[in-house]
C-alpha cells in the first residue's frame, strides 16, 4: 500500500529471503569465517547458532556460495527425523543408491561410508548441512557422529554444519552427547544487531527499494527501533514494515515515535499475548483486505524434489572468461553505452573504481563488474551483470550467460573494477576546503536526502558537509572518513537518480 506512496521500486522489509537485500554486519561475517574455517580445517562438526530471526540462513546463503568446487553439499532443513529416516535423507541428497526396502541401519551406513570412500578418490571432499538442528533427537546427534568416524590420515570424511536456536548448545552440553562436543571445530553464536548495525541495516533495505528523497525512517529513530525490535534483523523487518504502514495512512513524510511504538505494539503484541487490530486501519478496510486475501491467495504447490545427481557429471560448458583485462574492460564499457577501447585511461565522463570487494559488497555497489577469476595460475576476466543468491549473468561479446555461482565464487581474485558517470568538471575525489561544480553538486544530493532546498553555489567543502557526508556512508554501509572518493560518488549517484547500469537480481526460475 505504501509502494508508490514513498516511490519506491519494492517492498524494503519483506521478511522473504531476497538476496538483493542482503546485509552483512560484522558479527555475520564473523560466523561465515567460522563456517568457511570449519570446511577448511578437515573435518568434524561445526556449530552456528542464533536466535530466531537472527540471520542463521542469511549466512549459510553465503556460505553455500563460497564453498570450493571440490566439495559436494547436502542439505537437511526438517531433521525431525529418526535414525532410519535421517540416513534416507543423506543418500536422498547425495544421489546416493539407497540399500533395498527393509534394509537396516547398517545397510545405509555401509552405502554412505561407500560413496564417501569413492568422493575422497576423485578429490571431492562433502559438506552436510542440518539446519534447526536443536530439534534432532539424542540418538540422531549420535548417529552423526557415528558417520564422521570414517577419515583418512589427514581428515574426516564428512563435514556436518549443525545451524540451530541457542537450546542447541545446551544440548550438546548434555554428558551423553559429550563425545560429540569434543569433535566440534568450531563454534559460533549470531547475536543481535548494534543500534549502529541496526541503523545501517535499516538505510540498507530502503536504499536498495529505490528511495531517492529524504528517508521515511529518520536517524533519530533508530535508537527507538533498535529497542523494540532487540536488534533481530525479522523483527526489525516486521517493525519498520509496519511502521512505513503506519506513516502512509496518517499522510506523513516520515515516521514519528509515536507511530514507530504503535507499530511494535501490533506487530509484537504485549508480553507475547495476541497482537491488537491494526490502529490504523477501519474495519471495513480490513475485512475488503481479507477478502480479497482469501480470493487471491493459493497455497503454493510444494516445490518438486530435484532429480539425483549422477556421480559423475558431463563437463560443463566453460565460463565465458576474457584472456586480457582490456577486452573486459571493452566489454563492461558497452555496458555504458561507449566503445571506448580502455574506459579507464580516457575519463571525460566514465570514471573507473577498482577495489577489493566480496561478493557481499557487489552486491550493494549494484552495478556491472569486471572481476578477475583464477583458473590454476592463469588469472582470467569476467563481466558480472547479474546476481542472487545461487546464479550469476556473465556476458562476453554482447551475450549474458547463466551460471551458478558456486562455480567461480571461490576463485575470485578479489579486485574488482566498475564505472561511474560524473559531469566532466568533477573530481574522482573531494577533500576538505576544495570549492567547484562537484562540491555544489555533492551539496545539493545532501540537501535532497535531507528533504532541504539546495544551497547556493560557491560553497567550500568543510567540516558541516564532511560530517553530512560521514552520515551518508556510514547509513550506506561504507567508511565513514567524510572523503568523497569512487565509492562515496557512487551512493550519490544513486540518491540523485543518475542513470547507470544496475547489478540486478535473476528473477526465480
Amino acid at each position: 500500500m505504501y509502494q508508490a506512496y514513498f516511490h519506491l521500486r519494492q517492498l524494503p522489509f519483506s521478511i522473504a529471503p531476497d538476496p538483493h537485500y542482503l546485509y552483512m554486519s560484522e558479527r555475520h561475517r564473523e560466523a561465515l569465517a567460522h563456517l568457511l574455517y570449519g570446511v577448511g580445517s578437515g573435518g568434524g562438526f561445526v556449530l552456528l547458532t542464533g536466535e530466531i530471526g537472527a540471520g542463521k540462513t542469511t549466512v549459510c546463503r553465503c556460505f553455500i556460495e563460497q564453498v570450493p568446487d571440490n566439495c559436494k553439499l547436502a542439505y537437511i532443513f526438517n531433521p525431525r527425523l529418526s535414525v532410519p529416516e535421517l540416513l534416507q535423507s543423506v543418500c536422498e541428497e547425495y544421489g546416493i543408491a539407497q540399500p533395498p526396502e527393509g534394509a537396516g541401519v547398517k545397510a545405509y551406513v555401509d552405502a554412505i561410508n561407500a560413496f564417501l570412500l569413492d568422493c575422497h578418490a576423485r578429490g571431492l571432499n562433502n559438506v552436510l548441512i542440518i539446519d534447526e538442528a536443536q530439534n534432532l533427537a539424542p540418538e540422531v546427534l549420535e548417529q552423526l557422529r557415528l558417520l564422521t568416524n570414517l577419515e583418512t590420515s589427514e581428515r574426516k570424511l564428512l563435514q556436518i554444519i549443525l545451524i540451530g536456536q541457542p537450546e542447541l548448545r545446551g544440548m550438546l552440553a548434555r554428558p551423553e552427547l559429550e563425545q560429540l562436543a569434543q569433535r566440534v571445530i568450531a563454534r559460533y553464536h549470531l547475536g543481535p544487531l548494534s543500534a549502529a548495525e541496526t541503523a545501517a541495516y535499516v538505510q540498507h533495505r530502503l536504499a536498495v527499494a529505490g528511495i531517492s528523497g529524504a528517508t521515511p525512517l529518520p536517524p533519530a529513530l533508530m535508537p527507538l527501533v533498535h529497542r523494540l525490535s532487540g536488534g533481530v534483523p525479522r523483527r526489525i523487518n516486521l517493525l519498520c514494515d509496519r511502521a512505513l504502514l503506519g506513516t502512509y495512512a496518517e499522510n506523513r513524510a516520515a515516521a514519528t515515535r509515536a507511530i514507530v511504538r504503535k507499530a511494535a505494539a501490533e506487530v509484537f503484541g504485549n508480553e507475547g499475548r495476541p497482537s491488537r487490530r491494526a490502529w490504523w486501519l477501519a474495519p471495513a478496510l480490513l475485512g475488503l483486505a481479507a477478502l480479497a486475501a482469501a480470493i487471491v491467495w493459493q497455497p503454493p504447490a510444494p516445490a518438486p524434489r530435484a532429480p539425483a545427481a549422477p556421480l559423475h557429471k558431463p563437463a560443463p560448458a566453460p565460463l565465458p572468461l576474457f584472456d586480457s583485462a582490456e577486452a573486459a574492460q571493452r566489454e563492461l564499457a558497452r555496458l555504458w553505452g561507449t566503445d571506448a577501447g580502455q574506459p579507464c585511461t580516457d575519463q571525460a565522463v566514465l570514471h573507473c573504481m577498482q577495489a577489493r570487494l566480496s561478493l557481499f559488497e557487489i552486491r550493494a555497489l549494484d552495478r556491472p563488474v569486471l572481476l578477475g577469476i583464477r583458473e590454476g595460475e592463469i588469472l582470467r576476466y569476467a563481466v558480472l551483470t547479474g546476481l542472487d543468491g545461487e546464479r550469476a549473468w556473465l556476458q562476453k561479446d554482447g551475450q549474458r550467460v547463466l551460471v551458478p555461482l558456486a562455480r567461480f565464487a571461490a576463485r575470485l581474485d578479489g579486485e574488482v573494477l566498475s564505472l561511474w558517470r560524473s559531469a566532466p568538471a568533477f573530481r574522482d575525489a573531494l577533500r576538505a576546503g576544495d570549492s567547484g561544480a562537484d562540491v555544489d553538486w555533492v551539496a545539493a544530493v545532501l540537501a535532497k536526502a535531507e528533504g532541504r532546498a539546495a544551497p547556493a553555489p560557491g560553497l567550500k567543502y568543510d567540516a558541516a558537509m564532511q560530517a553530512a557526508v560521514r552520515q551518508l556512508q556510514q547509513d550506506a554501509g561504507l567508511k565513514a572518513d567524510g572523503r568523497v572518493g569512487p565509492r562515496t560518488w557512487i551512493r550519490l549517484n544513486q540518491l540523485a537518480g543518475i542513470d547507470e547500469p544496475r547489478l540486478q537480481a535473476l528473477p526465480r526460475p
